[in-house]
């Protein structure tokens, strides 16, 4: 096995197919498909499903994904830690966040961090659900992962980076009260629900249950980007990001609540195995939270 194979196979991977990771890579279609072909001999498995002209993963694709990306952070790092002192950092960081985290505190962090080492490479992915932070992190799909609290995982370390809070947002024309609405007097209109299992959708639910209202329940969506197109298409309201519903205030109904719904979210990665360039930007965090009086 080649790091060349490994690497174009992530390629591959994060391209979504053949032709966008030849573009990436600066090399000829033919030579990315040679390469995957000679890989998935060597291992003996099939690691994509050929259909028409796409790629998808299969399960032993899946499975490799986690682990490859391990070799070429831990090839980045043998190579940091061989480089002369004077030399400039380079490597890839890799990180996944949750969407409703993906801006504010930790776009800025990105920013700083490019701007201090511009010969690191990073790569910000999508973390579909935050309770899969800590197998994220150990099975090697990513150094750091960002997600809301609490991130189980005794040997991570957690750095709270910001807070997020939550609004009702309602389609256009709905009748409710102005200013911040209780919770307990949530009014009667359906609502876009996802389903339990998500820390966060958990909470909300959690906490309207206790507070003793029962909006009907309009939608229960598995597809978290979904809720503002069905409540902005006038199917029932639902909870938001600040920042998404303030961004769609001018086509829905927007109302905060009372109690405020806030929760941190903080950046967790292992300390024990954690690359140059992740130390680097564990470092940066440190700073700028320090700079920030935290």
């Amino acid at each position: 096995m080649e790091l060349r194979q490994i690497e174009y196979f992530l390629a591959v991977v994060e391209h979504q197919g053949i032709g966008g990771a030849a573009g990436a890579l600066g090399v000829a279609q033919p030579t990315v498909s040679q390469a995957l072909r000679a890989l998935e001999r060597e291992l003996g498995v099939q690691l994509f499903h050929r259909i028409g002209r796409g790629m998808v993963l299969s399960s032993a694709g899946r499975s490799m994904v986690g682990p490859a990306r391990q070799i070429v952070r831990d090839v980045d790092a043998v190579g940091d830690l061989l480089a002369a002192p004077s030399d400039e950092l380079t490597g890839r960081l890799d990180i996944l966040a949750v969407p409703s985290v993906a801006s504010g505190p930790l776009v800025d962090l990105l920013v700083r961090f490019r701007s201090e080492y511009p010969g690191v490479t990073v790569r910000f992915g999508e973390l579909r659900d935050e309770t899969q932070a800590a197998s994220a992190i150990e099975d090697g799909h990513c150094e750091f992962a960002v997600a809301h609290l609490p991130i189980a995982g005794d040997d991570l370390e957690v750095v709270v980076v910001g807070e997020q809070e939550y609004l009702l947002i309602y389609p256009p024309g709905t009748q409710v009260p102005d200013g911040p609405i209780p919770l307990e007097e949530l009014p009667s209109v359906p609502m876009v629900f996802v389903p339990r299992g998500q820390s966060v959708a958990d909470e909300i639910e959690e906490a309207i249950r206790v507070a003793g209202a029962r909006p009907p329940l309009a939608v229960l969506s598995e597809h978290r980007e979904e809720r503002l197109p069905m409540v902005l298409a006038g199917i029932g309201g639902t909870m938001l990001e600040k920042s998404m519903a303030e961004a769609a205030a001018d086509r829905a109904v927007v109302r905060t609540v009372q109690p405020r719904f806030v929760r941190p979210f903080a950046i967790a990665y292992d300390p024990t195995t954690v690359s140059p360039v992740g130390q680097a930007f564990v470092d940066l965090i440190g700073t700028v939270l320090e700079s920030n009086g935290r």
